[in-house]
Formats: C-alpha cells, sequence, structure tokens
C-alpha cells in the first residue's frame, strides 16, 4: 500500500489553481513532504469557497484549473516524487440548480433517472426550503412569476435569480398560455402540479422530504449504498486512481452513509489494495474504529485531543475553571449543559429528522401490538438520542454488531438510572427496533429506523459540543476543539503515552493532525491557550483587570448586559490566541486587518452558541453591542488597554511557542502520518472557519525555508517567526522519509525522567530493530520563560531513564549533530541548543 510519510493539506478556490499549487511543489519537497493533500476538487457550485458542495462528480472544476490543470500539477508532484491524496465527499451533494441531477429530480420528480441518487422520501413531493418567505406570501409579494429560462428555453418558476424548472406534463402543448399567467391563484395551481413544492428556508428543520448534510438544506444525502449511485459518483475519482494520479482517498463524513463498513469495502475493492484510504470520523472517549474496517484509519481528530493531555497542567486546571465560574457567576454543570444542548438540537434544529422517526416507530408499534402509547415512545426516543456518548453505531439490515449492541444495552441501563428515564416498556421497544430483535413482519421498517437513527446520533452529537457547548463554555479555548469535549476530565501524561500504544497497534497509519480546516483554532493558538492552565491566576487577575479598563463600553440592553462577563472572558481569550507574537499596541495597520478577523469570529461565536442570538434569529442590539466591544478592544485609541494586553500576553506566548514546538515534534514522530495543514509549519494563529481556510504567505514560507537553519542557535526572532518551527519540522519530515519502517513499524517506548523537572518533560523512544529515536521535549514550563524562552539544558538536574535496549549506544541530535553516548541515563545539561532534542541512534 502507497502510504504516505507525511501530507501537506492545500485549501483549493478562493485563488488556490492547480497551477499555483504546481508551483509550490519544489517548496514542498525541500520541506520533506511525500504527498500533497487536496481539498476537493470536483465541479461544485459557482460561489464555493471549500468545494464540499459538489454539483459534478464527473467533472474537475474548471475554475482551478480542470481537467488540463490537474494534470499540469499530477506531472510536476511526479516529476518530484511526491504522491497526491485527493479529499472525496461521497454522503452529499449540493442541492443547487447548478447539479444538473438535482436539477433533473426537480423537472421530473420520482421519474427522474437520479430520483433514487439522493435520498429523498417520495411518499410526498420534493421540498425546496429556499424561499425567504412561505409560498403563498412570497407569490402574493410578486416574489414568484412564471419566465422563460434563459438557458433552457423551457417556462420556469423564477424567484428572483433562482428558475425552478416545471415538470413537463404542467406546461408542454400550452408553452404560451403558461408563459402568460399573471395571476397568483393561477401560478398556484401551476405550482400544486410540480413534483417539488417551495418552501420558506425557516421550514427546513421541521418540514423537509430529504436528508441533509447536518442542518445545511443546501446539501442533499447521496444514496452511495446504490451499486448505481456509488458507480455514477465514483467513476471519475476511480479513473484517478486507477490511472496513478491519486494514490490515497479521505473519505468525508463517513459516519453520514447508510452502512459505512459495506461502503468502505465497496470502495477498497474498487481502489484496489495499493489505495491509502482514511475517514473523517470523530471517536468518543474510550472509541476504537471497528476493526473490520477495510481502512488505514481516521484522518486525525483524536490526536489532537490526546495532545491535551501533554500540554494542559492538571494541577492547575481547577483553579482556571474556578476562575470562569466567578466570572460567570455560578458553578458551570457542563453534563447539563451538554444535555441542554442536545435538547435544543432534537427540539429544533432536527425537529424534522426527529419526527420521522417517530413516525416510522409508531408505526411499527401498532403493527407489533406494543402496548406503548406516542408520547412515551417519543419521551423514550428523545431521551435514547440525547443520552447517546458516541457518534453512531454501525448495526445493518439484520441489526447491531455485537460491541454495537453491548454499547446500546450500556445506554439504556444508564439511561434506565438517570433522573431523566423514560417510560422503561417504550425503552425497551426502541431497543428492540435498533437490535433488530423484532418479528420479521417489520423487519424493514426496524431497518430503516435502525438507519435513521445511526444517520442522526452522528450530526447532533456534532452540532450539539462543536456547534453550540464550543461556544458557550469557555474555560479554556483550546479544550474546545473537534475530537474532544469540554467536559471535565484528568489530564495525564501517562494517558497519552497508552493512547500513542494503541494508536500503534490500531491504527498506525492514520493521519496526525494538529490543524484542520475544520479546527475551531490553528494549532499555535491551541498551544498558546493551553498556557492557561499554568497560570490560572494570572491569567483570571488580567480578565479582571482588562473588564474594568473596557467597562465603560457594556451596554445595558433590554435583554440584559451585553457583553456579558462570561462573554468578556471567551472575548479575551479568543483574542490571546490569534494575537500576532510581534503586533505593537500602536500598529494602526495590523490592528485594523487583525480587527476584521476578529468580528466575524466573535458574529460566529455569539450564534453558535444560540442564548441570545442564532443564525435563524438574529438578536441585531446584542450582537452589534458585543461587536462594538470588540472592536473597541482593537482600536488604536485604546492604548490603555492595548498596552497592558500586549504586555501581560508575553509568558502566555512565550510559553505557547514552547508548547508549538513540542506538539510539532509529537506529531512528526508518534504513531501515525503527520499532516501539515498549509502555513502550519510555521506558525497559525487562525480563528474557526472561514478564517482558518485563508492560504498562507507561500512565498513568505519559502524565503523561511531557505534562509539560514536556525537550529543549531534559536534566537527570539526565530520562535517568534516561526522560522525554527518550520526547520524542526522540515528536519524531521525528512527523517521520516529516510527510516519509514522505524516511524511505520516502531515501538513506542515511554521514557520515564527523574529529578526536579521530571514533570515537565515528555519522553519517549521509537525502536525497531536496531534502529532507534529518543525524543524530549518540554512540557509545563511556563515559570521558566517569563523573560526568555526555555532551554531544557538548564534543567541540569533532570535525566532520562533508557531501557536497556536503548541503554549504551551512540545518538545524533538530528537538530544539533551533537553525538552523545549515554548509559542507562541522559543528562539534559548535555544539551546546549534549543526546547526539544531528537536522537537518532548511529
Amino acid at each position: 500500500m502507497n502510504i504516505p510519510a507525511s501530507t501537506y493539506r492545500i485549501q483549493f478556490r478562493n485563488g488556490m489553481t492547480f497551477d499555483r499549487a504546481a508551483a509550490l511543489v519544489p517548496y514542498l519537497k525541500r520541506l520533506g513532504i511525500s504527498d500533497l493533500y487536496a481539498s476537493p476538487i470536483f465541479t461544485a457550485t459557482s460561489d464555493s469557497t471549500h468545494g464540499y458542495d459538489v454539483t459534478n462528480a464527473g467533472e474537475i472544476e474548471p475554475s482551478i484549473g480542470g481537467r488540463e490543470g490537474f494534470e499540469r500539477m499530477v506531472s510536476a508532484l511526479k516529476s518530484a516524487g511526491l504522491g497526491l491524496i485527493i479529499d472525496i465527499v461521497p454522503n452529499h451533494m449540493a442541492a443547487s440548480l447548478e447539479n444538473p441531477w438535482w436539477r433533473d429530480v426537480i423537472e421530473n420528480g420520482e421519474r427522474s433517472r437520479y430520483a433514487r441518487h439522493f435520498d429523498i422520501d417520495w411518499s410526498r413531493r420534493l421540498t425546496l426550503p429556499f424561499l425567504g418567505d412561505p409560498f403563498d406570501e412570497a407569490l402574493e409579494k410578486g416574489d414568484i412569476v412564471i419566465k422563460r429560462d434563459p438557458q433552457t428555453g423551457k417556462p420556469a418558476l423564477a424567484c428572483y435569480e433562482s428558475l425552478y424548472p416545471l415538470a413537463p406534463e404542467s406546461w408542454q402543448g400550452r408553452e404560451d398560455d403558461v408563459l402568460q399567467l399573471r395571476e397568483a391563484r393561477d401560478i398556484a395551481e401551476l405550482h400544486a402540479r410540480q413534483p417539488y413544492e417551495l418552501t420558506c428556508w425557516r421550514d427546513a428543520a421541521s418540514n423537509l422530504s430529504y436528508r441533509r448534510f447536518f442542518e445545511i438544506t443546501g446539501l442533499v444525502g447521496v444514496r452511495v449504498e446504490d451499486k448505481t449511485v456509488f458507480d455514477d459518483t465514483h467513476r471519475l475519482i476511480l479513473e484517478l486512481v486507477h490511472s496513478g494520479a491519486v494514490n490515497g482517498l479521505r473519505v468525508d463524513h463517513v459516519d453520514g452513509l447508510a452502512d459505512p463498513k459495506a461502503y468502505l469495502a465497496r470502495l477498497r475493492e474498487e481502489a484496489g489494495p495499493e489505495c491509502w484510504i482514511t475517514v473523517e470520523k470523530i471517536l468518543g472517549k474510550g472509541e476504537h474504529l471497528p476493526e473490520d474496517w477495510p481502512i488505514s484509519g481516521t484522518t486525525g481528530y483524536e490526536f489532537i485531543a490526546a495532545l491535551s493531555d501533554v500540554l494542559v497542567d492538571n494541577d492547575k486546571v481547577a483553579a482556571l475553571r474556578q476562575a470562569y465560574d466567578q466570572v460567570v457567576g455560578e458553578t458551570v454543570n457542563l453534563t447539563a449543559e451538554l444535555r441542554d444542548a442536545k435538547l435544543l438540537m432534537v427540539d429544533r434544529n432536527f425537529e424534522g429528522e426527529f419526527t420521522t422517526l417517530l413516525r416510522i416507530a409508531v408505526t411499527i408499534a401498532r403493527a407489533e401490538n406494543v402496548a406503548a402509547e406516542e408520547a412515551a415512545i417519543r419521551d423514550a426516543l428523545r431521551e435514547l438520542l440525547v443520552a447517546f456518548p458516541v457518534y453512531r453505531t454501525y448495526g445493518t439490515d439484520s441489526g447491531l454488531t455485537e460491541a454495537d449492541n453491548a454499547l446500546l444495552q450500556k445506554v439504556i441501563a444508564r439511561l434506565r438510572m438517570d433522573q431523566h428515564a423514560p417510560h422503561p416498556g417504550a425503552l425497551n421497544f426502541l431497543r428492540d427496533i435498533l437490535s433488530g430483535t423484532l418479528s420479521p413482519a417489520v423487519a424493514d421498517q426496524a431497518a430503516t429506523f435502525r438507519t435513521r437513527f445511526q444517520q442522526l446520533t452522528g450530526p447532533l452529537m456534532a452540532k450539539s459540543v462543536e456547534d453550540t457547548l464550543f461556544f458557550r463554555q469557555n474555560m479554556d479555548l483550546a479544550l474546545n476543539e473537534v475530537g474532544a469535549e469540554p467536559l471535565p476530565r484528568t489530564f495525564s501524561i501517562h494517558r497519552f503515552h497508552r493512547e500513542m500504544q494503541t494508536r500503534l497497534e490500531r491504527q498506525p497509519d492514520a493521519l496526525s493532525s494538529t490543524s484542520t480546516h475544520d479546527t475551531k483554532r490553528g494549532e499555535d493558538a491551541r498551544a498558546r491557550l493551553y498556557a492557561l492552565t499554568e497560570a490560572p491566576e494570572n491569567w483570571a487577575e488580567c480578565v479582571e483587570r482588562w473588564r474594568k479598563i473596557n467597562q465603560h463600553k457594556v451596554a445595558l440592553l433590554d435583554d440584559g448586559v451585553a457583553p456579558r462577563a462570561a462573554d468578556t472572558w471567551m472575548l479575551y481569550q479568543a483574542l490571546a490566541g490569534v494575537w500576532p507574537p510581534d503586533l505593537q499596541p500602536q500598529d494602526a495597520a495590523e490592528l485594523s486587518a487583525l480587527e476584521a478577523r476578529f468580528e466575524a469570529f466573535v458574529e460566529k461565536a455569539l450564534r453558535e452558541a444560540k442564548l441570545r442570538t442564532d443564525w435563524a434569529d438574529s438578536n441585531d442590539a446584542y450582537e452589534n453591542a458585543v461587536l462594538d466591544y470588540a472592536r473597541h478592544l482593537l482600536s488604536p485609541d485604546n492604548q490603555e488597554f492595548l498596552t497592558d494586553f500586549t504586555t501581560a500576553l508575553q509568558p502566555f506566548i512565550r510559553a505557547g511557542l514552547i508548547n508549538s514546538l513540542t506538539q510539532a515534534v509529537i506529531k512528526l514522530t508518534a504513531p501515525g502520518v503527520p499532516d501539515i495543514y498549509q502555513g502550519s509549519e510555521t506558525l497559525n494563529f487562525s480563528l474557526v472557519d472561514p478564517d482558518n481556510r485563508r492560504e498562507p504567505d507561500f512565498a513568505g514560507l519559502e524565503q523561511l525555508l531557505i534562509a539560514d537553519d536556525p537550529l543549531a542557535a534559536p534566537t527570539e526572532e526565530s520562535w517568534r517567526s516561526g522560522q525554527l518551527k518550520q526547520h524542526v519540522t522540515t528536519h524531521l519530515l525528512h527523517l521520516r522519509q529516510q527510516k519509514p519502517a522505524l516511524f511505520r513499524e516502531g515501538d513506542y517506548l515511554p521514557l520515564e525522567a527523574t529529578g526536579s523537572r521530571e514533570e515537565n518533560v515528555l519522553a519517549f523512544a521509537r525502536a525497531d530493530g536496531d534502529d532507534a529515536l529518543i525524543v524530549i521535549a518540554p512540557r509545563l514550563a511556563f515559570d521558566e520563560h517569563h523573560d526568555s524562552l526555555v532551554h531544557i539544558a538548564r534543567w541540569a538536574d533532570t535525566q532520562i531513564l533508557l531501557p536497556e535496549r536503548l541503554a549504551g549506544q551512540r545518538y545524533r541530535d538530528i537538530f544539533s549533530g551533537d553525538v552523545i553516548s549515554p548509559g542507562e541515563r541522559i543528562n539534559l545539561s548535555s544539551f546546549e541548543g534549543g526546547a526539544c532534542v531528537v536522537l537518532v541512534k548511529e
């Protein structure tokens, strides 16, 4: 199999084309990358900024170079010896008139060749929830008229720029008469004869006839479980794999599929044994990928979560939470907060999906003569969805797997003991549907329920945690990251070691990510914010002081003050994470550039929290008050605050830079395939998307790489510019290519530190036969770098103990070039250079 030594993720569109990517190949080669990892490359909606809204799976996006540009890029990659990984989107396509398959379904309804390509409930008309008002109101306003479509020449229902095709039988033979229709009643009658109905976007959550991606009505679910649909959507993908242009596939949102295992088995069979396949999959605490999936692993969200065990100060995190609770004004019960977020999703955002499940369950109950009222079944279904602890199970038409059935039984047992326990009979009935123990007469309906239930638990979890709770509870924003839950837990370096050993055993060829296009903040912003747990009192004092300085910008509204104290905690922390290391309070131009990015983040954060404003029902007064406060923070006129903020932030900046380097070294040496998200080889202080999808300064990155290597004598400037991180990265990337077996198959050995700084050192080894690598990196060293960046050589009384298989050997420090021959232990005083040490056996 073509296992990458490393990948480099590039976001296409927004100015990035195949030819521009081809021009970056020499830089990627010099950096040490083995494979380019491309965001979706297939034709998407004309205004797409990401490519996940595919409109034509059989065509490569013309605006980024089309097939010819793609081939030029592939040629450049191959000439340099680099491979190509592409991101594919089997779960959904754009519900857009630009999508010819979707357009054909709109026009021809259930008779369309593509009617079964999409996950549509054909027991009713196809709902198109893209109107600004209900149909009758839009029609009365004159927003809906009959026009000839200039592209097809056929009559269409026109709403502003959108032209919805008419079913042929509704106009053929009377074309001129249809085009002359002006009366609202006549247009309404024509609309009633269509296989679709135009509805208001606000009704989508409760009234939708097709499965969507999460709660995005512009993305319609695709039925890749059907072989014809699979073939049609994967023809070009497989052509690119078989031609040798593409070495691997990243499968987007695998949990959305009806049967992920069956899909992956078919994909593996069609793509062949040499194609490297990973899946976007969020694993819950203690959860692992099913062992029978024919893939190399996940795209690495769980790796991000594991790093917090190294970089969070477990002894002090409780003090940070206490300080946060004091600002909020109460002790935050995060378990209750998570439940509230899930209930909101069930009752409002996914009301339609829930209602569909309930309808199926009630129908089965009647057929099976189950003695449970609809209200009891509703309550049991609601509580079961809220209590579900992972993104989904992987049952099929015959029922659940043994592992998933055990999980279901555990969830139900806990739910029975919960204060919100539903009617036991109704809960048992739902258990029987999911486990497949009902009579054969209802097997098909039970299978449909099982599939729909499994396709709902994932979006429900994601929207509740990632897109609600993460924006409501902000004790430490670094912990609010995809793949993690902001629930209280113990952070332990020993658990990190165990997880890396498990990673080596279960998915050694999975991606190891620290930043992606979906992470809530860039890896270096997260690394800096981890340091808040090392100095909680310091941080709390800063926030209190800054709130007093800016108190005059707090507004009193009818629904309370804005921003609230909890909002200010979030604002100061988000600003601390994104603040450029060398930004000066007097730099008006840079402050203005940062303000534009920060303002977009604040608006999104407020709406995602869904407390006093929302995407569907914005509270302009509240939003404007908080945005005004945020703008004031970055106003050049606010020098008292800016000067204080910049000064107070310096120790956190330095601690963050140390964390950043440790984080990068771990990713590049621990089990897994390291992924470098565009620009993150230096410093990535981005906020949530779309900020994290901005194109980095590639020309600047190239200049940093060809400059003098800073590893021998790191300077403050090389730390702050990201050059040191970049050069550490390139040294380790090249080492990975030189020693593929060591990094892919080598044992992961935790190493013990002893001495006064033993809690401040992470050490582990990779060993494969006679080959070995030793990694030593600092952690929790906040108190070491108030004035300068830490050198672990200062910790002269701290040592790393070596097991017999590593002791008595000669090792070369790949950063400094120095050679050492330790016995049974390594003295940290042996190293004169930077913060991290990587030793390779000579």
